[in-house]
């Protein structure tokens, strides 16, 4: 079988994370959406249709399959997030989320032909389904709507995929405590400093390669601490965590997701959020994920508010923003791509991307400062903005403007 990935109009409901990347890079769990793909439906992706801005990127990071000779073509919805084995839709069958198109199966002539377009624009998605047989999506199957859903799901994704324990091949230092060691994965690499506890009695704990936790730091699980991270000394990471690949964390964190490549070293509390690559928290910076009311939290997507439905509900934080010192950040606040927040008195609940916000008011970014700045910090990390990601930004800098424009109105009153 040929595995198609697709985009659909949806992924403007996942901003500011899908700003530089298509839904199915966004992490939950251990890993992202499309390794769960190949895992559970098959390593065979030959092709990718995503939105002409994200193309060269894609391409730059998209392992791709050479299509099989004579084989049927199942295409797959790149919200999709998979938690089991499953097989692929019978030919001519397509599997529906209630009116929004999740797979389908197809003969080879069918997919070829097919743009990105046909699945960006949502009437002829319509139309193009239509013939098609229709049925219900397996359970283990559902779509990612937005940036909270990947939030609620990672504890119930950490204890499915975290289930290699009693596996330690890293070093543990004397003095450290490790709770319920039948559930927790330290791999090669990684060390566990003295004073260190992992608590793994309400769920699993995976320590990825090269690692290090610093002294007296504690992981309750179900956790998930990404290769290369460091987790610094004295840090209380609660339950429902996700850690990915080579961030710096500390200070408090619960229920969050970090996507890779980001840092919050210092003290402050992170709850129920999601932060893109290459954000930096400055000290004590908080974020509130409960209401005093504690009713309903209602968050601002692309400056448009939208009712999640959820109590508990943080920050979701776009690539390359900052916050500086001592920032405290609203219940369900939204900060776009490459935006600076360096205010003391209140912040809006949404920060445009490539915003300059300060005590002084809200301006707009320089975006070759934001490419410079960019450049300089993932050189520190041994990583290269290629030319194409370049003009991902530069083109997402003309694209936030439009689409955030209601957004631009609204945090300019508060500030």
């Amino acid at each position: 079988m040929n595995i198609i990935l697709f985009e659909d109009h949806h992924h403007a409901s996942l901003r500011p994370l899908s700003w530089l990347r298509p839904a199915f890079e966004l992490r939950c769990g251990r890993d992202r959406l499309i390794e769960k793909i190949r895992v559970h439906f098959g390593p065979d992706i030959v092709r990718v249709l995503v939105r002409e801005e994200l193309r060269e990127v894609v391409e730059e990071r998209t392992e791709l399959a050479a299509p099989a000779a004579d084989a049927h073509w199942c295409l797959i919805n790149a919200r999709t997030l998979v938690t089991g084995n499953v097989m692929f839709p019978s030919l001519g069958t397509a599997w529906m989320d209630q009116d929004t198109l999740l797979a389908a199966t197809v003969a080879a002539e069918a997919a070829e032909a097919l743009t990105p377009d046909v699945f960006l624009d949502a009437h002829r998605l319509r139309d193009w389904v239509e013939p098609l047989r229709h049925e219900r999506a397996p359970e283990v199957l559902r779509l990612i709507e937005y940036p909270w859903d990947l939030v609620a799901a990672n504890e119930k994704e950490l204890e499915r995929q975290c289930r290699q324990g009693s596996v330690c091949e890293g070093r543990v230092y004397d003095g450290a405590h490790l709770l319920n060691a039948g559930q927790i994965h330290i791999a090669p690499g990684a060390k566990i400093k003295p004073g260190v506890v992992l608590d793994a009695e309400d769920g699993p704990i995976h320590i990825d390669r090269d690692v290090l936790i610093q002294a007296n730091a504690v992981i309750t699980g179900p956790a998930c601490i990404g290769r290369g991270s460091i987790v610094r000394s004295g840090a209380s990471i609660r339950g429902g965590t996700t850690i990915g690949p080579v961030c710096k964390v500390g200070g408090e964190i619960e229920a969050s997701v970090f996507q890779g490549y980001a840092n919050k070293q210092h003290d402050g509390f992170l709850g129920h959020s999601f932060v893109c690559p290459w954000v930096n928290l400055g000290a004590d910076t908080v974020t509130s994920d409960l209401k005093n009311t504690y009713g309903s939290i209602r968050v601002n997507l692309n400056g448009v508010g939208v009712e999640t439905g959820r109590h508990f509900v943080g920050s979701f934080i776009g690539d390359h923003s900052k916050t500086g010192i001592g920032t405290i950040l609203p219940t369900g606040c939204v900060i776009g791509v490459a935006a600076n927040v360096f205010v003391q008195s209140r912040i809006p609940k949404f920060v445009p991307s490539f915003a300059w916000l300060t005590d002084e008011g809200l301006t707009n970014y320089r975006l070759d400062k934001a490419l410079r700045i960019a450049r300089i910090v993932m050189t520190r990390r041994d990583q290269h903005l290629s030319d194409a990601e370049a003009a991902l930004i530069e083109r997402t800098a003309d694209l936030a403007r439009e689409a955030e424009a209601d957004g631009w109105q609204s945090a300019a009153k508060v500030v």
